[in-house]
């Protein structure tokens, strides 16, 4: 398998969402589409009330990329947002730990706040203004031998 890319949908706040995530993480959207620029060669009706909203946009973080968009009603029934996955981000120090979990959890809630754990990393988990969970972690340098 060569990667696993997180792919976020929301209920009409992508966009608002996703320049959070950017004042946070930094980089460029390579691309933002919204749901009036896909060609109508499908047949599919897009309602005015969906057409401003994000089709498509990626936030390159790292290594890894952060896909989203928004809910249309010409693709399903409306999003119900669950809580049965998390974004996990693997930081590079604990004040990264400290500095990325402190701003995504600005207007969300702070689950477990970031602290040195039993296997050895410094962890903590959230859940953002977004209602979206995640887990922001760095392991240590020397992490615990395997149990013999």
């Amino acid at each position: 398998m060569k990667s696993i890319t997180p792919y976020i949908n929301f209920d009409g706040n992508c966009e608002e969402a996703f320049l959070f995530y950017q004042s946070i993480f930094g980089g460029e959207f390579p691309y933002i589409g919204r749901f009036s620029d896909m060609p109508n060669d499908q047949g599919l009706e897009i309602s005015e009330s969906d057409a401003n909203k994000i089709m498509h946009v990626s936030l390159p973080i790292g290594d890894s990329v952060l896909m989203g968009s928004d809910s249309c009603e010409a693709f399903g029934p409306p999003l119900q947002m669950g809580n049965n996955f998390s974004v996990s981000v693997d930081a590079d120090s604990d004040e990264e730990v400290d500095r990325i979990f402190n701003a995504l959890a600005e207007g969300g809630s702070a689950n477990m706040p970031p602290s040195k754990t039993f296997w050895d990393s410094y962890f903590g988990m959230l859940t953002d203004k977004f209602g979206i969970n995640w887990m922001v972690s760095c392991d240590s340098a020397e992490a615990p031998a395997a149990a013999q």
